[in-house]
């Protein structure tokens, strides 16, 4: 909120482009309301911002949370119909909506959840909530959390001897986070539900999309990182699930 103010009141700025995350927007969209001061291209796929009697001035720069999640929830029905599912997510809209959209995904086997446990984002460490999904026996374990929380996860399941199959959520992009784990055989088997189409990975190399995106680079941003998303607008909707994909270059 400090840092909203700031912006608003002493540099008098036109919009907010691209502010991240669920918890942040949401402690500074009342406050932009009545400023007038719309939140552009919002980084969250929370459902809310989708609400046009609150989201006044909004748009979003993600797929919708509840979508995305509901992806892992039909892939789980239809290829893991004996999974047993503990679910670790964070107690805001966040989490909130990625629970949503699992169960919508699962239908009728959203009895498969047998544990759910929320963390705040002030708790020092998710411990103890991992010991109650241990404990569930659960074999498949959502990781619904942001990098800091869901690498504590990671490793308490590690260190405890837990080996469930991981589904992790896109944020987890952060540095490669499911990749460095596997990699320390921290992880067993994860998935993550990227949008965005990773423009390093060899089966891209002659898709159209990651082509004109690699030769905007070129020409107007050749010091940029391929492998930071803050530098890529090459998306799709689902990688590996989706037929449809939306290029566009970077302005």
């Amino acid at each position: 909120m400090e840092q909203a103010r700031k912006l608003v009141e002493e540099d008098n700025v036109l919009a907010l482009f691209q502010p991240l995350g669920t918890p942040s927007n949401s402690a500074i969209q009342k406050y932009l309301n009545q400023k007038g001061v719309p939140q552009l291209f919002v980084s969250s796929g929370a459902t809310k911002w989708g609400d046009p009697r609150t989201s006044l001035g909004r748009s979003v720069s993600t797929p919708a949370i509840r979508s995305r999640r509901r992806t892992y929830g039909e892939y789980i029905r239809t290829n893991l119909p004996k999974a047993k599912i503990a679910v670790l997510y964070q107690n805001d809209d966040f989490g909130k909506d990625y629970l949503i959209g699992l169960r919508a995904g699962l239908g009728d086997k959203a009895s498969a959840i047998i544990k759910e446990v929320s963390y705040e984002t002030t708790d020092a460490t998710v411990d103890s909530q991992l010991a109650t999904l241990q404990a569930s026996k659960a074999d498949t374990f959502i990781n619904v959390a942001t990098p800091k929380f869901a690498a504590m996860a990671i490793r308490k399941a590690f260190d405890s001897g837990w080996k469930p199959k991981q589904f992790l959520t896109n944020v987890l992009r952060v540095g490669r986070l499911g990749a460095h784990a596997r990699r320390a055989r921290q992880i067993h088997r994860h998935h993550v539900d990227p949008y965005l189409k990773d423009v390093t990975d060899k089966q891209y190399d002659n898709d159209p999309a990651v082509q004109e995106f690699a030769a905007f680079m070129k020409k107007y941003y050749p010091d940029g990182k391929f492998i930071d998303a803050r530098t890529r607008t090459v998306t799709s909707r689902r990688r590996r699930s989706s037929r449809s994909c939306v290029s566009a270059a970077m302005t």
